[in-house]
Parts: structure tokens; sequence; C-alpha cells
């Protein structure tokens, strides 16, 4: 991700991060960093991150998601995170689980 301005990632999270509390983690990580976006559960088991916001907050947000082992006590167990960078999306507020 090469941008001036907002950005958006799109990460898929694979590994036990359903029923774990991992969504509401995500979105205390988040909000902490002036993001916004969604954390959802995905019927296959993986979770998707949607966030947007400032460049560094973002890199160091999604950074957070894939850093192994957690230092930040973050629930579950990350087994691989998948990331689309792209341009942020009008109308996006707040972080909410889904």
């Amino acid at each position: 991700m090469d941008r001036e301005g907002p950005a958006r990632a799109v990460v898929w999270v694979h590994g036990r991060v359903q029923g774990v509390g991992f969504r509401w983690w995500v979105r205390a990580r988040a909000l902490e960093r002036g993001l916004v976006g969604h954390a959802r559960n995905a019927p296959d088991g993986r979770v998707e991150v949607v966030a947007q916001g400032d460049p560094d907050q973002l890199r160091e947000f999604v950074a957070l998601l894939e850093e192994k082992p957690s230092q930040h006590l973050r629930p579950g167990e990350v087994e691989v995170c998948v990331t689309a960078w792209g341009a942020p999306r009008d109308g996006v507020m707040g972080f909410v689980e889904k």
C-alpha cells in the first residue's frame, strides 16, 4: 500500500477465530486507532475484517492481526491473514461486529 490519505484493507483471518472473542478484540483495536469498518464471521470459520482510515494506523492494525505469537492478548489462534489493500469507500461510520 503506497498512498497518501485514507486507505482500506480487507483481511481474511484464518484459524481458530470464531467463538473466542476475536471480533470484539478486533473492534477494540480498530477503535483505538480511529479506524472504521467491521469484523464478520464467515460460514467457513474465517473472520472477514474490513477497516479503513489513516494508512499508518491501518498498517499497524493489520500487523496486530498477523502478529505471531500475539503480544497483545489477541484471543483465539490466527494461522494466516490474507489482505487486499485499496481505496476507502464513502459512508462507512464506526466499527461494528457483524
